[in-house]
């Protein structure tokens, strides 16, 4: 499921870049429903940054980054 969020991410981002409204809004949308089929099982922290749609932090956090910035929620020491 991880490599599914990944792939709707980046591709997220790519909207992103283009201004594509309705591109973002359709993989906000897969993001949503990746979130709510697999809450049960992804890592606490991934699960935090989608809820709060940091996708940004979300594609890091899959990235295998360690310094990830606190957001305004104050992040993990």
């Amino acid at each position: 499921m991880e490599e599914e969020i990944k792939k709707a991410l980046v591709m997220l981002m790519e909207a992103v870049r283009k201004a594509d409204g309705d591109s973002m809004a359709t993989h906000i949308g897969t993001l949503d429903g990746l979130l709510d089929r697999g809450r049960g099982t992804l890592h606490p922290q991934l699960v935090h940054f989608l809820e709060r749609h940091s996708y940004p932090k979300a594609l890091m956090f899959l990235g295998g980054a360690t310094d990830i910035p606190a957001g305004s929620c104050g992040g993990r020491p």
